[in-house]
């Protein structure tokens, strides 16, 4: 796996190489001192994944992301000190296609990088992972009428979008509408809270044991599974814990084939890897109107693109106009009640 380093302090491109040297399978292809260098370097020889600092000189690291993004595209986990007090641009950097973030690693301490290394490298290289096994806990039990459900899953390049589909939605659109976006727990609150003031109305974190309600907006709040049981409720399960797709779309997807009572909408936006596809097809062929975002305007479309493969999709649309498809779905659901 070839990796390249961006990074503007001689001291933490050298904490970084000496992490990767600890495993074989780990290249460094090249390094960049600033953002305007990593472009130039990424156009010229486009590594397996960029390790990217945000704060630099000439050009920070979130500009150089939405142009490599735009100009050659890989995986790119954010890599700079402090991550925390950096948050919105953080965020930023998710929004234009990083991957993940990590605080950079001091000598000899790099366990941490690692971890989101190796959950990279199952997404980008090798051979398929096996069908994922899904656990679905709960109790069956609770009875009464259920919303219209909206299911939306993203990764890569996804927060941008959710936040452009959730503004567009009109006012009367009441369905419970429920995010599955590949991020770390860590920042999986700072995303709600980045959403709510992208769009003007109100991200929250799906609860273990609620029930998703009308006019909510959830997201997935951990590392784990966010899947419906029978009883309609939300739960988090780890298993399977192979699956490099934390939270997993497939699982939220496919707990709802098997859980939720009527059909609503599901949505498969821009990511990388498959996940979702085979969870969009098992709603489809249980009536319900699934969507996927078109080649155009998705910044990697590898999930999207494994869905319309699958014939998953009842309609592959721009992200402009998938808003407008939830309220036409949800429309004529209520028209139905």
């Amino acid at each position: 796996m070839r990796i390249a380093i961006v990074n503007d302090l001689k001291l933490a491109v050298e904490a970084i190489a000496s992490c990767l040297r600890t495993n074989p399978e780990y290249e460094v292809a090249w390094i960049a001192y600033d953002g305007e260098e990593a472009v130039r370097r990424c156009r010229a020889d486009r590594p397996d994944l960029v390790l990217m600092d945000l704060v630099m000189p000439v050009m920070d690291g979130v500009e150089a992301i939405r142009r490599i993004m735009s100009q050659s595209p890989c995986a790119i986990i954010v890599v700079t000190a402090g991550v925390t007090e950096k948050i919105s641009k953080v965020y930023e950097a998710m929004s234009f296609g990083a991957l993940d973030a990590v605080n950079t690693p001091s000598l000899g301490a790099g366990e941490a990088l690692l971890a989101k290394i190796a959950v990279v490298q199952k997404l980008i290289g090798g051979p398929d992972n096996p069908p994922a096994q899904f656990v679905f806990p709960g109790a069956a039990g609770r009875a009464g009428d259920s919303p219209f459900l909206a299911a939306v899953g993203a990764s890569t390049g996804g927060p941008q979008i959710l936040a452009e589909i959730l503004e567009a939605l009109p006012l009367k659109f009441s369905a419970s509408i429920v995010v599955i976006q590949h991020v770390d727990q860590l920042f999986a609150p700072g995303l709600a809270s980045w959403l709510s003031e992208k769009t003007g109305k109100t991200v929250s974190l799906a609860k273990e044991g609620a029930a998703p309600l009308s006019g909510q907006i959830l997201i997935a709040a951990t590392n784990n599974h966010l899947v419906i049981g029978p009883e309609r409720t939300f739960h988090y399960t780890p298993e399977p814990l192979h699956c490099p797709y934390r939270p997993s779309v497939d699982a939220f997807f496919l707990s709802l084939e098997l859980h939720w009572p009527q059909p609503g909408a599901a949505v498969l936006l821009t990511g990388m890897g498959k996940d979702g596809a085979a969870g969009l097809l098992a709603l489809r062929r249980k009536g319900w109107h699934t969507i996927a975002q078109d080649e155009k305007t998705s910044l990697i479309y590898s999930m999207p693109k494994a869905a319309a493969q699958l014939d998953a999709a009842l309609e592959i649309l721009p992200a402009p106009r998938i808003a407008s498809a939830l309220a036409a779905a949800f429309e004529k659901w209520a028209r139905r009640g």
